[in-house]
Parts: structure tokens; sequence; C-alpha cells
């Protein structure tokens, strides 16, 4: 008896049963997975919470608590894969928190600074 004789034979992997999908008054007739079904519906970001949208480090910070910014204002300047980045408020307001400070290695979706 050979060693293939002795392995059991695996089944073959079920698909998802077709569904209709509407995008745009376009139905479409696709497989929708576990994990596309259950992932996190996107959210609008709050614009008056910037966070790192890359990792890297902050190389300088231009505002601190309690200043008035105009939306587009530079912030501070977080450096990443050799790329200076300006980070600019993205509304008008008052900065609220800086919660990073010069040299700060940040991850991404860290947040940096607050607005009111």
């Amino acid at each position: 008896m050979s060693n293939k004789e002795n392995t059991p034979k695996k089944e073959p992997k079920k698909e998802p049963p077709l569904e209709q999908l509407e995008i745009g008054n376009v139905r479409y007739t696709t497989r929708l997975t576990e994990k596309f079904k259950s992932r996190k519906n996107w959210e609008r970001p709050n614009e008056r919470v910037v966070t790192a949208i890359i990792p890297g480090t902050i190389q300088r910070i231009m505002v601190k608590v309690g200043d008035k910014v105009e939306a587009g204002y530079p912030m501070l300047i977080l450096e990443a894969m050799k790329m200076r980045n300006e980070v600019l408020a993205p509304v008008s307001g008052v900065i609220l928190t800086v919660n990073v400070k010069e040299g700060d290695h940040v991850p991404k979706s860290h947040l940096l600074v607050e607005l009111d």
C-alpha cells in the first residue's frame, strides 16, 4: 500500500453562494466572502483629530496649545521614508492638544494634534 492511499482526501473548498449586490443603481451577481461581510464599515474621519497617515519621526512642531490656526496652516513636519511631510490643519480652529514632541517616532494612525 502506498503512502498516497493512506492520506485522507481533501474536500474541495466550498465557495460562498452567489448574491446580488447593488452599486450606483447597477446590480451585480457576485460571491461575498465572510471576510468582506464582517469588514468594518467606513466612517467619515473626524476633521478635528489629526493622525499620522504614515509611520515616521516628528521633525518640527510649529503650533502649541491655544494657538488659533486657519485651514491649511502648517502644524508640524513628519519625516517618513526620507521625505519631510508638512502636516496642515484640515480646518480652522484652536489647538486643544499636541500629543507629540520633536524627535518622537510615531506609528501610523497615532494621534498628533486635536483642534476644538
